[in-house]
């Protein structure tokens, strides 16, 4: 079905993303994952999937989950590290061993959002949305827009320093943990695995005990890396992620205001909880619907902070650039751009740049890809309180959602199945 005039509605529909966004940040509690303020707002949101935007299926689901988990691997690593360096004088083996196991921790954690330490950590309620509306005639394919209602837990460091202040705290501390794991190595080599007499004046003065103890200078590094995040502090969020969510809404808006229902494609949106938490809510939303969506071709687009239009972006691979998205999806959001004459860059989420919801899709055997408008070199906007309803860019949405609508009409017409 031809969408032109929908696609010409952009800056509309642009403008109506901004004032739905600016009522949730203003006038609903915060939306930490598995808050009050994201339940708050999911269900907000399914309402207006219902009432606004004509779909005839729409579920709040809830899950259960542990967010103080995703960034709780600070507590174990950075603990474990600095005993590390305690132990060096010590016992080196325990140095080795300490810093081995906390660095195992922060990769699966972190990394790779895995499931690892969650027991340790109070157990809330996130909560996602399911929203379809039916085509008029037999389902013959399917498309999801996606984004995450939740908002981050502020970044100090990002807000003081910005990405490069940021990153490089926490490269500085990495490297501060292999420095001492080389070096204890090195000294069992030399020594065996026997302790270090710090009363031994020969055993001081030896090269790899002074390397030992340049190497203090990283502690403060390490110590000021429990507050890398503020967990009394969460931002607005506007960006991340309302205008991932939000996205997917409008399309729907725009359809349901021009009266247009579909033949055979069955159109929906997915807001999963929690992707702030190590993309908890889409890792469930995953687990209820196993199987659910199998009966015809299903796309899925993740967006993610649709901010500045030069950054507009089709990421090819996600989750710190370990999980490969689909690239018929991807390939789908690539040429309707070029069909719209509007920029997007083909790329990737990079070591260290986190993840969108579509890696947890991707893993779960759902045909996804990420889309997202941000520098993956972190702007001092991201993950902190600069994060606004009136830091947001209009035409970034415009943009964003004219592709969007195209790729719509390119699936609908048997694009890329």
């Amino acid at each position: 079905m031809d969408l032109k005039n929908i696609i010409e509605k952009k800056d509309e529909y642009a403008q109506y993303m901004l004032d739905e966004i600016t009522h949730i940040c203003k006038d609903m509690e915060k939306r930490a994952p598995g808050s009050k303020g994201e339940q708050q707002a999911c269900e907000y949101m399914a309402d207006v999937l219902k009432k606004d935007c004509g779909c005839q299926r729409v579920d709040v689901e809830s899950f259960k989950e542990n967010p103080g988990s995703f960034y709780g691997w600070i507590y174990f690593t950075i603990t474990m590290v600095l005993a590390a360096i305690v132990f060096f004088f010590i016992f080196p083996p325990l140095s080795v061993i300490l810093i081995a196991a906390g660095l195992v921790i922060v990769f699966l954690e972190f990394g790779l959002y895995k499931k690892f330490i969650d027991k340790f950590f109070p157990e809330k309620t996130g909560h996602n949305v399911t929203a379809i509306k039916k085509p008029t005639g037999e389902v013959k394919r399917r498309i999801f827009f996606n984004g995450h209602p939740d908002a981050a837990w502020e970044w100090p460091v990002n807000y003081a320093l910005g990405g490069v202040g940021f990153e490089g705290h926490a490269i500085i501390c990495g490297i501060g943990a292999v420095y001492y794991i080389v070096i204890s190595v090195i000294y069992m080599i030399q020594n065996g695995v026997s302790g270090i007499a710090l009363n031994s004046a020969v055993t001081l003065s030896s090269p790899i005990v002074k390397a030992a103890l340049v190497g203090l200078v990283f502690v403060p590094f390490l110590v000021g890396l429990y507050w890398m995040w503020n967990k009394n502090r969460v931002v607005d969020g506007a960006n991340d992620n309302l205008s991932g969510c939000y996205m997917g809404i409008a399309v729907m808006k725009a359809l349901e205001d021009a009266g247009i229902t579909l033949e055979n494609t069955e159109v929906g949106v997915i807001l999963s909880g929690s992707e702030e938490a190590g993309l908890r809510g889409a890792k469930a939303w995953c687990e209820a619907h196993k199987g659910e969506f199998d009966d015809v071709p299903t796309f899925i687009f993740s967006y993610d902070t649709i901010h500045d239009p030069k950054y507009l972006m089709t990421n090819y691979r996600d989750l710190n650039g370990a999980v490969k998205a689909d690239k018929d999806v991807s390939d789908l959001f690539m040429e309707a751009a070029q069909e719209l004459k509007i920029p997007c860059k083909k790329g990737w989420v990079p070591p260290l740049g986190g993840a969108t919801d579509s890696a947890a899709f991707a893993q779960a055997g759902f045909r996804a890809t990420g889309i997202t408008g941000l520098n993956h070199k972190l702007e001092d906007y991201y993950h902190t309180r600069r994060d606004t309803y009136d830091n947001m860019n209009k035409q970034g949405l415009a943009d964003c959602f004219a592709i969007s609508v195209k790729v719509l009409e390119m699936f609908d017409g048997g694009a890329k199945q």
